[in-house]
């Protein structure tokens, strides 16, 4: 999400999740209490029945069966002590939903967490966020507030809540990331898949999910399966929350219709609609006319419910240049702890980047894209990989335009939400000719950014942000110490740790 910011609410039919937000900046613990009442603590059986008969799914993303989650943490337990860890990270620029809970209605996502702790009899609650950020200290709030009141039940009395607040990185919300962040390690995916329910938080037995998910528990338990199947479909029963345009956020009942989310917003489809987030899919403007907002309505239109994210590009800018930013962006989010992501992806950025400078080709786009789909060590390249493939089909005409005249004609203006550090400056590698002896290792490491002439000798082109950490890397290689790394607006670089000092690195 885009930082401090505090998201503007709107719905569609009964508020639910955002219930007493028109009159409430923020509910504190009485005024949730007085809206929401005293859960009541349910067991294990009881809570797995009732999320078993409405189909509560995860509303991180990957929308896996909540019930599913609870039996395999349960199961993979025995007698060893559980945990329930609250996914509030929310990496995504695009997405505003979590932050929203967290800011404004923080106990929904406490009760639903501490009614799975309770049926689970974990020893603890954990709220891993984004550090630094309004949403860690309102939930960290809400937790004094409850502590404050001394009006804790039994359940809460002996459940902890911890809140962890980690760096605002797209990855740091996959699910490996998130664990190993809290357990103090860097937060990003460990390479070799792990699951949560087997050994998450301090390697114990841990049921991981988003904050969306606990709060729609809380909210279940409140109305009952019937209650809660009041709205929506019959197969996605209760209300959904979507992060629109990244500014605001909109609470729908399951089958609302895409257009009447976007007119409640003001929103023109225009060229087209991001609809699943960064990791999700681009829908034309024929297509999002006619869709549904629910896991069904979506996939069949081609897209996918993903984190509730909706992204309307409008008819202002240029979308295929508004996808290569985006492109560029999730490349240089990478953990680059494998060949898709270290290599991959900023290969897939500069044949996009290329497409908007009317250069290269769609061949090479989707060339690009199968060398790195289904071969990370994450899901990262291949959320990646869908976005710009369902940019080249959204946008073929524009794409033919680029090829045709250089330009669709109209200006990036930065439509999608991207943080401020995206906007960094090109680099440029310089070479001191007093050293340099044509060795020709900067090339092979750089070979996009590198040319060498007859004699071996090198001359530069400007390399891009993502990829100035393999920039890096070709200077700390260098065998005569002949290369530095220079930003193209004159700010000096840091010294690389790994050059001595007067390597001729800036």
């Amino acid at each position: 999400m885009i930082p401090h910011t505090v998201p503007q609410v709107l719905r569609i039919g009964p508020a639910r999740l955002t219930a007493g937000l028109d009159h409430c900046r923020r509910l504190d613990l009485p005024a949730h209490r007085t809206l929401h009442g005293e859960p009541v603590p349910r067991d294990l059986d009881t809570l797995i029945a009732e999320v078993d008969e409405v189909d509560l799914r995860g509303r991180g993303g990957a929308a896996f069966p909540f019930a599913r989650k609870l039996r395999a943490v349960a199961e993979a337990s025995g007698s060893r002590e559980r945990v329930v860890l609250v996914n509030a990270a929310e990496g995504e620029p695009a997405s505003a939903k979590d932050a929203m809970l967290l800011i404004r209605t923080p106990h929904l996502v406490l009760d639903g967490a501490l009614l799975a702790a309770e049926a689970l009899h974990a020893k603890e609650v954990v709220v891993a966020t984004a550090e630094g950020e309004v949403g860690e200290a309102s939930i960290a709030a809400a937790v004094a507030e409850r502590r404050a009141a001394n009006i804790a039940g039994a359940s809460e009395s002996r459940i902890s809540i911890r809140v962890v607040g980690l760096p605002e990185r797209f990855i740091t919300g996959e699910g490996g990331a998130l664990v190993r962040g809290v357990n103090g390690l860097e937060a990003v995916p460990p390479g070799r898949k792990r699951r949560a329910s087997e050994s998450g938080v301090d390697g114990l037995p841990t049921l991981l999910s988003n904050a969306e998910t606990f709060a729609q528990l809380a909210i279940l338990a409140e109305l009952g399966a019937a209650g809660y199947a009041e709205v929506g479909t019959e197969r996605e029963p209760g209300t959904l929350l979507f992060s629109v345009a990244g500014s605001a956020v909109v609470e729908a009942p399951s089958g609302t219709p895409l257009i009447d989310l976007l007119e409640l917003c003001e929103a023109e489809i225009g060229d087209g609609v991001l609809v699943g987030g960064y990791h999700g899919a681009w829908l034309s403007g024929e297509v999002a006319a006619s869709a549904e907002l629910s896991r069904e309505g979506l996939r069949l239109a081609g897209g996918s419910l993903g984190a509730g994210i909706v992204v309307p590009l409008g008819e202002s800018t240029c979308p295929v240049g508004e996808a290569a930013r985006v492109a560029a962006y999730l490349a240089a989010q990478s953990s680059g702890q494998c060949g898709p992501c270290r290599l991959g992806l900023p290969e897939l950025a500069r044949t996009l980047r290329a497409l908007t400078e009317g250069s290269g080709s769609t061949d090479s786009v989707r060339r690009a894209v199968r060398a790195i789909e289904r071969r990370g060590a994450c899901f990262h390249p291949d959320g990646t990989a869908r976005f710009v493939l369902s940019a080249l089909d959204a946008f073929d005409t524009d794409i033919a335009l680029h090829l045709e005249h250089g330009s669709c004609g109209r200006p990036i203006r930065g439509v999608l939400p991207l943080p401020e550090a995206e906007e960094e400056p090109e680099y440029r590698l310089d070479v001191d000719w007093t050293r340099c002896e044509g060795h020709g290792l900067c090339a092979h490491l750089l070979p996009e950014f590198v040319d060498l002439d007859a004699y071996g000798f090198p001359s530069f082109r400007a390399v891009p942000a993502w990829m100035a950490k393999e920039a890096r890397r070709a200077v700390e290689m260098c065998p005569a110490l002949a290369l530095r790394l220079a930003r193209t607006d004159g700010t000096p670089t840091p010294a690389s740790p790994l050059r001595l000092v007067g390597s001729g690195v800036t």
